[in-house]
């Protein structure tokens, strides 16, 4: 579960070509659940798992419950609810108070992100792999960037995505159209990837030694700016069909960015938007972010994007 917008937990993430397994999520609660997945859907309707939860949290229950399943409790608060567990579903809907508790659940997950997120990087880093977190809000030209670029430089640089989304697999076919190796994540009703879930795809696309891993997130300007995967660089894509004032009011999202590139540069002519604003704007928030302007439909500006990309992949080869 996402503590900063309270989407949905993570037992629903497929991760497309999984293999058998088994991985975990934390609950609401800061219960951690451990799941074997039995194909590669990932399905939840219904599948089986022991439901062992291990309680880290403390406080006393003062409510009556049953238990149909094994967990531990080292607790210290007071409940005065009741609720019953049962086994066949992954959520509980405890009515935790206070900003205390939600404060340190947002720590624990972040802090539970960070250690795979660094488990990420080493892996990167030991097998040479240059990873680009791409992050926008939906229908910026993520995709759209990454259709043409993977086509133009295919055959210079070795490429792989993981794609993600709330659901289908549409963008991982675009992907796949162009004869680059994709995994699609959908996240149910999550609104970011989170480190884990880029672990359990890099297990399924196994991308190549001193190849370019494209993470194309979730269309959101807020969360995933909170949640490292381990990559090497950041880029915030920006469409001339947004406010260029987007950088001051997703100002976490930009300061986290290497790079700012805006898109459908083609259409500025034809809407309120301005590049140079824009671009004025990520620099109040982050002095040192890069911008570029491009257009996937008619080619401006991709020498740039290029060039960069280049650049990112010989400075990862020397460090």
């Amino acid at each position: 579960m996402c503590v900063t917008c309270g989407c949905g937990d993570t037992s629903n993430v497929r991760v497309e070509g999984e293999n058998d397994g088994e991985h975990e999520h934390v609950l609401a609660d800061g219960t951690i659940v451990r799941h074997a997945h039995h194909d590669a859907a990932h399905a939840h309707d219904g599948h089986g798992h022991d439901d062992d939860h291990s309680h880290d949290h403390a406080h006393s229950h003062d409510h009556a419950h049953s238990h149909d399943h094994a967990h531990s409790h080292d607790h210290a608060h007071s409940h005065d609810h009741d609720h019953s567990h049962d086994p066949g579903h992954d959520s509980h809907h405890h009515a935790h108070g206070g900003a205390t508790e939600v404060v340190a659940l947002e720590t624990a997950l972040l802090a539970k992100n960070q250690r795979i997120a660094e488990r990420n990087r080493g892996w990167f880093a030991g097998r040479g792999v240059t990873a680009i977190n791409l992050m926008s809000s939906p229908g910026a030209g993520k995709t759209s960037l990454l259709v043409r670029t993977l086509t133009e430089l295919g055959t210079e640089l070795p490429m792989s995505v993981i794609e993600g989304d709330q659901e289908t697999s549409a963008d991982a076919e675009r992907i796949r159209a162009t004869g680059a190796r994709a995994v699609q994540v959908n996240t149910g009703a999550g609104c970011h990837l989170e480190a884990d879930m880029v672990e359990r795809a890099l297990k399924a696309l196994a991308p190549a030694p001193d190849s370019v891993l494209f993470i194309e997130n979730v269309g959101n300007l807020v969360c995933p700016a909170l949640f490292d995967l381990g990559e090497r660089a950041r880029v915030v894509v920006l469409s001339v069909t947004e406010g260029d004032d987007k950088p001051l009011k997703y100002p976490h999202m930009f300061r986290s960015a290497q790079l700012m590139v805006t898109t459908k540069i083609d259409l500025a002519p034809h809407v309120d938007f301005d590049p140079a604003r824009a671009e004025a704007n990520a620099r109040r928030v982050n002095p040192t972010i890069r911008c570029l302007r491009v257009s996937s439909r008619s080619g401006e500006g991709l020498a740039d994007w290029y060039g960069w990309l280049r650049a990112l992949v010989r400075l990862e080869a020397y460090s």
